[in-house]
């Protein structure tokens, strides 16, 4: 790990602001990816600007009815709360399928949010990567992709986004609130977040330089049914090799999030329309475009299964 400064900042604004004053500068809150990335020399700051102590660790009511959740609300206390439990059923199940509960203790809402792939070749620092070196290359194509992106990928990169709680947060329409360096604020919404690689995989959110995360708002509940399923390689402390998360209302309606296939979390809102006509009317719209591997075509198959199942099991308990 390589030597860094640090400092604490006494508001989300200074935050923003002291970020913005020193490039190369980054937040730390649970550190629990951020850490494993300096370690290896992936991420390499030169500032550390500690956001722990800024009192964004609520859950609060908003006025239309909904969920404000402050970004240091740290995943084992978002997922156990009472309201997220009862109108939010799908965020709390696809928390506490993300992670060991060590892991849930110390990550934060906006951190969650942020975490970077887990792509292998991302993490080697031996083979060429756009995300940790632009204009590098891409090994990963071409390379061994079973656990990569089947779809919204580029010639740039084939990664995939790894968080379960943003699959989740795509499906429930929520916001993103940030503060800028100028004090300014604004709302983004989860559709518009993560950014697709094109030519820049580098840049994986619409967040601009020194842009702080404030808090998660979720609109009102909207009822029905909520699923999240996560197929993986081992029953535990695993990433996605793909996940489903599904609100199905009782007349067949509904939305459809799905994790392990795309670099940002992926919901096509034209196939959510389908939901009536089952799984594979919505998965043919849902992967319309997609250009697997033949390591990885599998996923073709098991987006559709893994929906059919999610589905059949929303359809018993409605």
């Amino acid at each position: 790990m390589r030597a860094f400064n640090y400092s604490r900042a006494d508001s989300p604004a200074a935050a923003a602001a002291q970020a913005a004053q020193v490039q190369g500068a980054k937040f730390i809150a649970g550190g629990t990816n951020l850490l494993d990335l300096m370690k290896l020399d992936i991420e390499t700051p030169v500032h550390l600007i500690d956001i722990n102590h800024l009192g964004l660790d609520q859950i609060e009511a908003t006025p239309e009815g909904g969920l404000r959740i402050g970004a240091l609300v740290r995943n084992t206390d978002l997922a156990a709360d009472t309201r997220v439990r009862k109108d939010y059923a799908l965020l709390s199940r696809a928390l506490l399928a993300g992670a060991s509960g060590q892991l849930r203790n110390m990550a934060t809402t906006a951190g969650n949010l942020l975490q970077r792939t887990r792509c292998p070749y991302f993490y080697d620092t031996h083979q060429a990567c756009n995300k940790r070196n632009p204009g590098s290359g891409c090994a990963a194509i071409g390379g061994v992709t079973r656990q990569l992106a089947i779809i919204g990928v580029s010639d740039a990169c084939i990664a995939t986004h790894p968080s379960d709680m943003a699959i989740a947060m795509r499906a429930l329409d929520a916001q993103i609130e940030t503060v800028k360096p100028d004090g300014s604020t604004r709302s983004i919404p989860m559709a518009d977040f993560h950014q697709l690689p094109g030519n820049t995989p580098n840049i994986e959110t619409s967040l601009t330089p020194g842009e702080f995360i404030t808090a998660v708002t979720l609109p009102p509940p909207v009822g029905g049914t909520h699923i999240y399923h996560k197929v993986r390689d081992r029953s535990s402390y695993a990433f996605a090799l793909v996940s489903v998360g599904l609100i199905l209302q009782k007349d067949g309606t509904g939305r459809v999030a799905v994790g392990g296939i795309a670099p940002k979390p992926w919901r096509v809102e034209a196939a959510d329309a389908l939901l009536p006509k089952g799984a594979k009317a919505v998965s043919e719209r849902l992967l319309e475009g997609a250009t697997p591997t033949a390591d990885n075509q599998f996923k073709l198959t098991l987006v559709e299964r893994t929906l059919a199942s999610v589905l059949a099991q929303a359809r018993e308990t409605a």
